[in-house]
């Protein structure tokens, strides 16, 4: 087996396991019933959980064994459960006291020690201990699109009876109950927070997800946070990895009379802390 290279500050891979790693898309079946799934039956409170696996080949490559990663928007916990696999700390945030309920319940069945979960607001980072306590080697986090939970479903969702809209909370402090624009500047203002907690060349990784184009504007979301974030002093765009979803279903939109794309997958946008 190839040894680690001993110049290799980022994570504890080997050459073979860094190319792997270095894939531009990420196609994947996760399991959402059984051993494997990681309580998936109880993860799915919330509209969008991420599978552990998924966050832990990202909290691999940017970090390395006993590395310390910050979640400001955690949900039901899948990155403190990634971590949890992967021998790391982590501190998770979410405004949801439900979603820490889930996660507490799914550290019970899955016989883990839980990892810190700060119920409050990720605009106030300055004000949690367990934020201060230590600097952190990685940003890990799926923040909410604005208002992208908070419509009706269509497609495969409306099939199965669940159409109604699914807002991660109904609190007005949520970043998925606002306009487009608002998101952006709310997301960009939680992350320049959190960067004075994170250490030097450590990486900020988030996951988006684009919405159907209007009138009005591309809605390329993942193309717009990165151009909001460039305003960030010292936050560098190092590119990004798709995540093909192979769990979702194509279904006919716009049949047969329009282009509506399914949109099967996720951008997972990469930057670097470079003071």
């Amino acid at each position: 087996m190839a040894d680690r290279d001993p110049r290799n500050r980022l994570n504890d891979l080997t050459g073979p396991e860094w190319i792997y790693a270095l894939r531009s898309v990420i196609a994947t079946r996760y399991p959402t019933s059984g051993a494997e799934s990681y309580a998936h039956h109880l993860r799915r409170r919330h509209p969008s959980p991420k599978p552990p696996q998924l966050l832990a080949e990202l909290v691999r490559f940017f970090t390395r064994s006993g590395g310390h990663v910050l979640d400001p928007f955690v949900g039901v916990g899948g990155t403190l459960l990634a971590c949890a696999m992967e021998e790391r700390s982590a501190v998770g945030i979410d405004l949801s006291a439900e979603y820490a309920d889930c996660y507490a319940e799914v550290c019970r069945e899955l016989k883990l020690t839980p990892q810190p979960f700060v119920v409050g607001d990720s605009r106030n980072l300055s004000s949690y201990a367990e934020v201060q306590a230590k600097p952190f080697d990685l940003i890990l986090t799926d923040p909410p699109y604005a208002q992208m939970q908070a419509k009706a479903k269509t497609g495969e969702h409306k099939k199965r009876g669940r159409s109604a809209a699914t807002p991660f909370t109904a609190s007005e402090s949520d970043l998925g109950n606002l306009d487009y624009r608002g998101f952006l500047r709310e997301l960009r203002l939680v992350l320049t927070s959190a960067l004075p907690f994170l250490k030097p060349k450590g990486h900020v990784v988030l996951f988006t997800k684009d919405l159907q184009p209007t009138a009005d504007h591309h809605n390329m979301l993942h193309a717009d946070i990165v151009q909001e974030l460039r305003d960030v002093p010292h936050l560098a765009f190092r590119g990004y990895r798709i995540w093909h979803d192979q769990s979702q279903n194509l279904y006919p939109f716009g049949y047969p009379f329009a282009f509506v794309s399914n949109q099967v997958h996720q951008f997972i946008l990469i930057f670097r802390y470079e003071p």
